[in-house]
């Protein structure tokens, strides 16, 4: 009994020779980039918005911390004066 690797397992690219309408063998994916391509972008497009909000909220929550760490320092060192 022979294991397959986890590889072989979830590879998504068969390894069967496919043969395609005309007769040529290949893997059958003459047009199908262009899908693929678009939904890439459209993936992308969303991964960069969502990125691009979420700095948004990092740097407003930073900037808020430095606030209030700023604003108790100077009141500790306000009381000592």
């Amino acid at each position: 009994m022979e294991k397959d690797s986890w590889a072989d397992l979830w590879d998504n690219n068969q390894s069967t020779a496919k043969t395609t309408e005309d007769g040529k063998s290949g893997s059958g994916g003459g047009g199908g980039s262009g899908k693929y391509k678009e939904k890439m972008e459209a993936g992308l497009g969303k991964t960069k918005a969502a990125a691009s909000s979420g700095f948004k909220k990092v740097k407003t929550g930073t900037s808020l911390g430095l606030s209030w760490v700023k604003d108790k320092y100077t009141k500790t060192t306000s009381k000592k004066n």
